[in-house]
């Protein structure tokens, strides 16, 4: 296995291989690119797919976003993202159609050693340069989720599809399809019911 595929199978990397960290370059050049560029033009949504070549066409994404690779990122139909997008996708992150994201989300696979001395970065006498040991885990979102503002997702959690997490949560466990979550760590507070309608709120209307 490369350093590219020991990342992303979730093993201890080395996260200055030079494929990856001319990707990290280059994805980080096309965000400001993208964070610079007016919404509406023609030239944002070629950027975009720059970054995520596995999003489709209809994802749409406010900016200022940053990402540490952009190719490890799949995106289904329609999914909105708002302000200030971080997706640290060392190890794979899937989310599915029809999502919305409020602003300062984070999507988090990366993962560092409890211990200090294992986490310290230091030079490596064969590689001749300096480096550390780092790791991941994959995050799955379903499809139809909606994410308030300064919501943080951690490493390995997977979110199945309907789920709504309120704004300020930390999830740090899979949730169950159907249900709100809320808090730190995300805990489920109800299931969605019909009842949840807009069309039965008439001061709406």
């Amino acid at each position: 296995m490369n350093e590219k595929e020991k990342m992303l199978a979730g093993k201890v990397y080395d996260c200055m291989y030079e494929e990856l960290d001319q990707r990290r370059i280059k994805a980080s050049e096309l965000c400001i690119k993208y964070n610079n560029i007016p919404e509406g033009r023609p030239e944002r949504q070629k950027v975009l797919k720059e970054i995520f070549p596995q999003a489709d066409d209809t994802v749409f994404v406010r900016g200022p976003l940053y990402v540490d690779y952009g190719l490890f990122t799949k995106i289904g139909k329609n999914t909105y993202f708002n302000f200030n997008l971080v997706i640290l996708d060392v190890c794979p992150v899937t989310i599915g159609d029809n999502c919305f994201f409020g602003p300062n989300v984070s999507i988090m696979t990366a993962l560092h050693s409890l211990i200090a001395e294992e986490r310290r970065f230091f030079y490596s006498e064969e590689k001749g340069y300096q480096t550390d040991n780092e790791y991941g885990k994959p995050i799955t979102i379903g499809n139809d989720c909606w994410f308030g503002g300064n919501v943080t997702i951690l490493p390995g959690v997977t979110i199945h599809d309907n789920v709504v997490v309120g704004a300020g949560s930390v999830v740090t466990h899979d949730l169950e399809s159907g249900a709100i979550y809320a808090g730190n760590p995300a805990k489920k507070i109800r299931d969605i019911t019909k009842e949840d309608s807009i069309f039965l709120k008439k001061e709406l209307w």
